[in-house]
Parts: C-alpha cells; structure tokens; sequence
C-alpha cells in the first residue's frame, strides 16, 4: 500500500513552508526503509554522514555527492521511493540533451508531473495568457522533457497544437563534426516546416529556442506573420543574450509578450522569467520554491558569490518523488534575490561554460 508523507512536504502551491520542517519531512521520506527509494537507500551506506541527523538546512544538501552521472545508466525503477507502492502512475520518462556524453535519464511521476504543470499553469494565468488558442511548437518532443511539458500545457489551455519535431543531438554532432552546411540545412527544413504552419493556420503561441527563432526572425514573410497572429512567444531549451531579448521585444515583436524558461531534466521542472521586467534589463528567472532551488557559487570554492556576481549554478531538486541536490550545472549566471519568501536564488544573464567535465559545450539549437 502507498504510504503517505508528512503533508509539510507537498504545501499548496505558491506557498513556502519552514525549510528545516520540509527539508526534514523530506530527507525521513527518501531515506527510510519503509519510503526510500532503492537508489537513495544503497547510497546512503557509502555516505559519510547521516542524513536524517546530519541533514539541517539547505545549505547542508552540499554535503551529498552529485549523482547526476549516475542517471546515466540506473533502471528508473531504482528511482522510484518505495513509499508509492506497487504500479506507481509515471508520467514519462526524460533525457538530457547528451550535451557533456550520454544522455541521464530521469522518471517524472504522474503526482510531480501535476504539481509542477499546475504550478506553470497558475504562472501562466497570473499574466493572463490566452486559453482557446492553437500551438506552434518548435521543439524535441521524443525523450527530451520541453515537448511533453509544452503538450501538457495546450491540452490544459484549449486549442490545438501543431508540433515541428527537432533532433537537438543530431544537430550538436554535426556541429562537433564541423559540418555546419549540414546543420544548416537541417535548420532550413524546420524552418520550411514552420513557415507552412504559420501560413495556412491560426496560431495564437510560438514556443521556440532562441536560435530557431532568430532564424525565423531572417525572412520578412514570417516575422509578419508571427506579428499579425500570435500572442505569446514561448522560448528556452538555449540561451538568449541581453541585446538578442530587448530587440526582439522592442524591435521585431514589439506587440507579443515573449515569455522565457530556464530548466531541464535534471531539475525535474523549470525556472520561469520573472514578470515585469524591462525590455533593457536582465532576464530574470525564478524558481518553484521549495521544490527546485538554485545556488550561484564560486566554481572554484564552491562558496556563494554575492547578489548581482556571476557564478556556477548548482540546482537542488526536493520532492516526495524525487530527490537530487548538489547539481552543478554547465551555466553560468548572475545571482540574484529572490522573491520575498523563496528558497534559495534566483538567476539572470544565462550562460554555459565552454567546458564542462572535460567535454566542449555545445548548445546548437537547443
């Protein structure tokens, strides 16, 4: 039978509980016998320290080893805590892009994959974007997250949504190759694809990377049309430097809300871009606190920069379905506060590391 957490660990959404109360109810839960994942239960034999004693604050989660690699070659069942019982509900089972080697694979449960789409949903209302509209949708789909996630969210909001497939891995090793005329090609196709869509449908969202749309942006025809139908501009899975968003927003789309995401598998979720920002300001993104928490730290000391100094991003993930802190990211990004009763740091300025253990970054189209 499912066995039932503290209710500290799963507060309504949009509240923030006393972080040594949720960090506590959640550290009982993945590391008791009766709750624990097997993962997290074979692993804590090699830890050098106790969690449920040891285990205090969050600053405490540096103390485990970062397991990310790990999530390369685990069954997804061993991710599962035992406290689900028998024929947990998944939602899906996600990739990383194989951006630094093969990819890590992670399993979304159907109770974190609602929370997380209500928590976005919630965001999304708060702005007043459009219900009853149809998609445009630039993005992997197959084991990469942002496809399913963007999905789930037409479904929810009414309207239809017509989906251009990409293969970001196909299109990071031909740039690895250096065979940019293929890749370019290639981005020519998904571009052909999307201009038939935009041409013979009503389409009120464009979700897209940075790159695609920049590309999209290259040919007149489309900018009009993206101008004269849609009302939200949807983008993530890359990077958009400062210059690229103020003028997008104030040049190219100035009638269009563009809307940016910062997240991947490995955080399970996403961070959102703060509302009200300046066209001419940073990018700020803030995360689902308590549950997806970010630290800026020094990448040498691993000690946090201070507010408005560039460092490494570190991502702590604290869920009744999952848990994976010490995350060292492959970004770079400027610290900032969060809002008033969040955990942990929010970020702006998003940029990868040329390198990160050992591999060339590269980003491609998303």
């Amino acid at each position: 039978m499912p066995a039932f957490p503290d209710p500290v660990l799963e507060p309504p959404i949009g509240e923030t509980p006393d972080a040594a109360d949720f960090l506590a109810a959640a550290i009982r839960w993945h590391f008791s016998p009766e709750t624990g994942s097997p993962f997290w239960l074979d692993r804590a034999a090699t830890l050098d320290f106790d969690p449920v004693h040891d285990v205090r604050s969050f600053a405490d989660l540096r103390r485990f080893p970062n397991v990310v690699d790990e999530l390369r070659t685990v069954p997804v069942q061993d991710l599962i805590p035992r406290g689900y019982g028998r024929n947990t509900p998944v939602s899906g089972v996600y990739e990383s892009g194989g951006t630094t080697g093969s990819p890590k694979r992670l399993v979304f449960l159907a109770d974190w994959w609602d929370r997380v789409i209500d928590w976005a949903m919630r965001d999304m209302d708060a702005r007043g974007h459009p219900y009853g509209v149809n998609w445009l949708t630039l993005v992997p789909s197959g084991p990469q997250l942002f496809g399913d996630w963007t999905a789930e969210l037409v479904r929810r909001r009414g309207g239809v949504r017509f989906c251009i497939n990409m293969d970001p891995r196909w299109v990071k090793r031909m740039i690895g190759a250096g065979e940019s005329a293929v890749t370019d090609r290639y981005v020519d196709h998904l571009v052909a694809q999307s201009a038939h869509v935009l041409r013979s449908q009503d389409i009120g969202v464009l979700v897209c990377t940075p790159p695609l749309l920049e590309r999209l942006c290259r040919e007149d025809e489309l900018v009009e049309l993206i101008n004269a139908k849609v009302r939200l501009i949807v983008w993530g899975g890359a990077r958009m430097d400062p210059d690229t968003r103020r003028f997008l927003r104030t040049d190219v789309f100035p009638g269009i809300e563009l809307y940016g995401y910062y997240g991947n598998v490995t955080m399970l979720g996403t961070t959102i871009e703060r509302p009200g920002l300046s066209d001419d300001g940073r990018c700020v993104y803030d995360t689902f606190s308590p549950h997806i928490t970010l630290e800026v730290v020094d990448p040498e000391t691993r000690l946090p920069v201070a507010y408005g100094e560039r460092g490494q991003v570190i991502v702590h993930h604290v869920s009744r379905s999952m848990l994976l802190p010490n995350n060292s990211e492959r970004d770079l990004a400027v610290r900032v506060e969060p809002p008033p009763g969040r955990l942990g740091d929010s970020v702006a300025d998003i940029t990868s590391m040329a390198a990160f253990a050992g591999t060339t970054v590269i980003e491609g189209v998303y």
